[in-house]
């Protein structure tokens, strides 16, 4: 499922081109629904992407409240890339980002 969705990222990234770097938004809606998840994609200006899973009995998330977690983890990732201290390609191993990802994951459940 998640090699799936990864490739509709990949065919939307292609399908906006150049547009992509102009634009703010980058949340790139409903990747691939089934009938127990509904996956969705965010991805950055530098090309990390993102992957939220999420159940679809979960009738209680919208749109906008998926599209503000993506923000508000790409905000953490970012402050976890500007660290000095933190080594690209290393292991996330901060505090502040595992708490506002646990936070999340209990938002949605």
């Amino acid at each position: 499922m998640l090699h799936t969705s990864l490739d509709v990222v990949d065919e939307k990234i292609s399908a906006m081109g150049k547009a992509l770097v102009d634009q703010r938004e980058l949340y790139l809606g409903l990747l691939y629904p089934t009938e127990d998840y509904k996956v969705y994609g965010y991805v950055t200006n530098s090309k990390v992407k993102f992957v939220m899973v999420v159940d679809s009995s979960n009738t209680a998330l919208r749109d906008n409240e998926i599209r503000s977690m993506f923000r508000k983890l790409h905000s953490s990732y970012t402050d976890v890339m500007c660290n000095p201290f933190y080594t690209p390609g290393d292991r996330i191993q901060s505090r502040a980002f595992d708490s506002m990802v646990t936070a999340m994951m209990i938002q949605v459940c």
